[in-house]
């Protein structure tokens, strides 16, 4: 399971990760396929380390690499309200 960390402004952490990223390399890329939408985005589940909801992003299927840590924060804050 690949999964990205980043820090908000508040200090609060964020692990995300795709969508059916915990289960076997074979059926999450099958999974991915089968639920990226059609504007080829993909769920991504972020957790905070603190109080905060976990949220849910559509974000592109290469977004480990293709989302700087600045926009991941940044559309999460924007999920939150």
């Amino acid at each position: 399971m690949t999964q990205r960390e980043v820090t908000d402004n508040e200090n609060t952490t964020w692990t995300c990760v795709q969508a059916y990223g915990t289960i076997s390399k074979e059926n999450a890329d099958k999974a991915a396929e089968l639920t990226e939408d059609t504007n080829g985005e993909v769920t991504v589940v972020c957790t905070p380390s603190g109080g905060a909801q976990t949220v849910r992003l559509q974000l592109p299927k290469d977004w480990l690499e293709a989302v700087s840590d600045e926009e991941l924060v940044n559309q999460i804050t924007a999920q939150q309200q």
